[in-house]
């Protein structure tokens, strides 16, 4: 019996089908922050993506740390070839060849991304360019998107540069680094050689999550505390290299066939080594033959690195930190919760993200030091957790008191019972949703309340950041909305005596302000100052919290030239913006550098901020090199 022929297609009829559900799929994209991932991704509205678990070596080296078999992104109407999208553009320019590769297309169709010759890119097509940077654009994705939900800042993130779109540069040329770069408003990810003859390979880093996930925690820092750029202490750069070494460490624990693994290599005991705690394994393996570029399993202390140069070095007291409230927290739920290693390192993560980053919303504008990050972190679990019958600030404020973060009599104080809520006192009261409704009304709030929030009078105030955060407890519980108010003044400093050497002489500026934090009901959540050494404002008589400000403010005047100064004494300081062409990387540049602004030396942190170690940097005469 013949067949019996199949009706005409319908082309206006398809054409319907077609625009339903492409409007349907925008629908649900609009109300994707009511929806939870599973089922976002069961609806259309997250798409799967073959990517690293972490970087060849570790798939090469333990099969089960294959490719991700659970990774998925959010969906958005923009997509388009490159890969781009509403915060990423990718753009493939080589700078040691000067080729700009193809892009990898989009196929709206399928929802895949296609190399030049129709080609899915997936794990079956690793070779291709287009498949880097498809891994690399992913990764990107998912570490914004991780960055913004309820659980991390609840808000969008601005960055650092003007513009909408970080560009991502996934061959930038050839050289053992990746780099944030401010001034080309790009992620650079560069290739190397290792072995000879048929053992030659190339590595390339915009295949490690790792070191993607580093480099975008320094994109995601600069954009909300864009001033930690301009500073002078070695400090601040390693907060820098912390929040990105802990960006690779919490992604990486986000990501359940990963726990899964871990949890049966450890048995949930994170004191042993393990992927987990090693960061960037086939970079840190080619680079000086180390199974690993750093390690959040360490133990050093504040002092051991307090007065140190490298950057990087010190980072890892901060960083250890918080890997051991990770681990307390994995025995605490098996031993005390009874929960298998598997659920307890789920149960750790999901805490994790809301204590360690929506902390960042309450760092001060400048100068960030380890102390803090410390007291963000702490005042953030009292107002997500104020009965805490857990005891989990407890546990914190030890880890902090052990790795030397926090002084005997900070401890006495952070662990005496206070109320977790004030009001501000001011003498003007200000709604803070009209502060929040512009930063001209937050600048009046400001000027009206300058004695009580410690302003000078003379300070030209600056409103550098104003936003409304909606985070999330780890429940999912909503909070009350976050009003966030950035602010800074700058302080002529006049640079004196032999130890500023070609600088002596010459006047540079000191950032000073302060971030406040409110609940819609005027609830001051938290208000973190760096003072400044201008007279304050005076009264019929002087109050001991303003005696306090004026000498805490000497202090820091005091501590920022010793940092200039030591500085300057290692060498570490160099002319001008230290990049190559097109922001691309250049053969030496020093960690601060030195400009000339109308008659005023301005200092501040290289724009190239990068993953490699800093153990073998040369100071002094020698060039600071960079890349072969």
């Amino acid at each position: 019996m013949a067949a019996k022929p199949k009706p005409p297609i319908d082309a206006e009829a398809a054409a319907d089908a077609v625009a339903k559900v492409r409007d349907a799929r925008h629908k649900l994209y609009a109300a994707r922050q009511f929806l939870d991932r599973d089922t976002q991704e069961d609806l259309g509205v997250r798409i799967p993506f073959d990517v690293y678990f972490q970087d060849p070596f570790v798939t090469a080296s333990d099969p089960a740390y294959d490719f991700d078999e659970e990774f998925t992104v959010p969906w958005e109407p923009g997509l388009a070839d490159g890969p781009t999208s509403a915060r990423f553009a990718v753009v493939d320019y080589d700078g040691s060849s000067e080729t700009l590769t193809p892009p990898a297309r989009w196929d709206d169709k399928l929802g895949k991304f296609l190399d030049t010759k129709g080609k899915v890119l997936d794990r079956h097509n690793l070779d291709s360019p287009q498949f880097r940077q498809m891994n690399a654009w992913a990764t990107l994705q998912n570490a914004l998107d991780f960055f913004e939900n309820g659980f991390g800042l609840g808000r969008r993130i601005d960055w650092g540069f003007e513009g909408n779109r970080l560009i991502v540069v996934p061959h930038a040329g050839y050289g053992e680094n990746a780099f944030y770069d401010r001034d080309s408003k790009s992620l650079q990810f560069y290739y190397f050689d290792r072995g000879e003859g048929e053992a030659r390979k190339r590595v390339h880093t915009c295949l490690s999550a790792d070191i993607i996930n580093h480099e975008f925690g320094h994109a995601v820092l600069d954009g909300i505390r864009p001033h930690y750029h301009e500073s002078v202490f070695t400090e601040t750069a390693a907060f820098h290299e912390f929040l990105g070494d802990l960006s690779a460490v919490l992604i990486a624990f986000r990501n359940t066939p990963f726990r899964r693994q871990v949890a049966k290599a450890t048995g949930g005991d994170l004191d042993k080594t393990n992927p987990l705690a090693s960061l960037a394994e086939q970079f840190g393996k080619n680079i000086g033959d180390q199974p690993y570029l750093r390690n959040a399993l360490n133990e050093l202390n504040y002092a051991d690195v307090k007065d140190d140069q490298r950057q990087h070095y010190m980072s890892q007291v901060l960083t250890g930190a918080m890997f051991d409230i990770i681990r307390r927290l994995t025995a605490y739920y098996m031993k005390k919760r009874g929960e298998s290693a598997r659920d307890a390192l789920w149960s750790t993560i999901r805490r994790m993200q809301c204590m360690a980053v929506q902390p960042l919303d309450l760092l001060p504008p400048v100068d960030a030091t380890f102390e803090d990050y410390a007291l963000a972190v702490l005042r953030n679990e009292q107002i997500v957790n104020p009965t805490d019958p857990d005891g989990y600030r407890a546990m914190m404020i030890d880890v902090f008191a052990a790795r030397g973060l926090l002084s005997a009599e900070q401890v006495a104080e952070l662990k005496t019972p206070i109320t977790v809520f004030d009001r501000l006192n001011v003498a003007v009261f200000h709604d803070p949703q009209s502060i929040a409704a512009s930063r001209a009304n937050a600048y009046r709030f400001l000027d009206d309340n300058r004695r009580e929030l410690f302003i000078p009078f003379a300070a030209d105030v600056v409103v550098t950041d104003l936003s409304l955060a909606q985070k999330l407890t780890v429940s999912a519980r909503r909070q009350p909305r976050q009003v966030l108010l950035q602010y800074i003044w700058r302080e002529d400093v006049r640079l004196e005596g032999e130890r500023f050497g070609r600088f002596d002489g010459q006047t540079t500026q000191m950032f000073c302000g302060g971030t406040l934090a409110l609940d819609i009901d005027g609830n001051r959540l938290a208000w973190a100052r760096k003072p400044g050494s201008m007279p304050l404002i005076g009264g019929s008589r002087k109050r001991a919290a303003e005696e306090a400000e004026a000498e805490a403010g000497k202090a820091r005047r005091q501590a920022f030239l010793d940092a200039l100064a030591a500085r300057i004494a290692a060498g570490r300081i160099g002319d001008g913006a230290a990049g190559g062409a097109a922001g691309l990387l250049a053969k030496s540049m020093a960690p601060v550098t030195a400009t000339s602004d109308g008659g005023t030396v301005r200092f501040g942190l290289s724009p190239h901020i990068g993953i490699k170690s800093d153990e073998d940097e040369e100071m002094g005469e020698r060039p600071w090199t960079i890349s072969s």
